[in-house]
């Protein structure tokens, strides 16, 4: 009976949420810290800085950290790392409203971004963003990323997959398919917190083939402590806990995996 909800009620469920949240008005602190340092909806700080957002809305009530730079402060130098390299391909699996998709776009000229989302409004604001940064030719955008389309998908040259896809990486990400991406990286967050099994299974499909760094995420908490950023310095320390919020239920994971052979090389 739980295999059968865990296939479809749970993942419906979790579609709703999300349809939701995209649509949810923007909270009076993220209105405020806005108009006091973002009224142009233009990227502050870090590794996409100078993106552009046409609207005051973001998946998971994230918009504040996008604008400042904070989001995912953690992958900072895995980012940087990615930023550096040459891809010909990068399949952003979960784009949501284009962050990741855009801001690599932009971030790696040479790459072609194939991004993928299940929900209708994020597709479409995804696309309107790839315009809005002047990157709408590098970026295609299409529904669904299952495990036959990743195993079957004409990398040209040295690619990447980014994952986001809340638990469906344990089915996206099997032996199978990392094993044709064996020459490529690969960035997924693990959501261990939906199924504590992901991780575990994860470990074994690439423990062939690749390489894993991990990555933990930090607490709200400790974000509001030591998080230092100019433009929140005329906030207090619980408004600066709202806004740089990511929202997590726990202490997660990403894996960077990367080609075994590159590090024996």
């Amino acid at each position: 009976m739980w295999r059968v909800l865990d296939a479809t009620v749970l993942p419906a469920a979790r579609y709703a949420d999300r349809e939701r949240r995209l649509s949810a008005p923007a909270s009076p602190d993220t209105e405020r810290a806005i108009a006091a340092f973002c009224p142009d909806l233009t990227v502050r700080n870090g590794v996409f800085k100078g993106l552009r957002y046409l609207e005051q809305r973001s998946f998971e009530n994230t918009l504040v950290p996008k604008l400042l730079g904070s989001y995912e402060q953690e992958l900072r130098h895995v980012l940087e790392r990615i930023c550096l390299t040459n891809y010909s391909e990068i399949l952003n699996i979960g784009c949501a409203e284009g962050y990741y998709a855009v801001g690599l776009a932009m971030r790696i000229p040479g790459a072609r971004v194939h991004a993928f989302d299940t929900s209708e409004a994020a597709r479409r604001a995804c696309g309107e963003m790839a315009r809005q940064n002047g990157v709408s030719a590098r970026v295609t955008i299409g529904s669904t990323c299952d495990v036959d389309a990743l195993c079957a998908f004409p990398f040209t040259g040295r690619g990447l997959a980014l994952s986001d896809c809340e638990g469906a990486e344990k089915d996206l990400f099997t032996s199978d398919a990392v094993r044709t991406l064996a020459r490529h990286d690969i960035l997924v967050e693990v959501h261990d917190c939906i199924d504590i099994e992901i991780s575990t299974q994860l470990r074994s499909a690439f423990a062939a083939t690749h390489d894993i760094e991990v990555v933990r995420s930090v607490d709200d908490i400790t974000k509001a402590h030591e998080y230092s950023y100019p433009e929140l310095e005329a906030f207090d320390l619980a408004t600066r806990r709202r806004l740089l919020a990511e929202h997590r239920p726990t202490v997660m994971e990403w894996f960077f995996a990367t080609p075994r052979r590159e590090r024996s090389a």
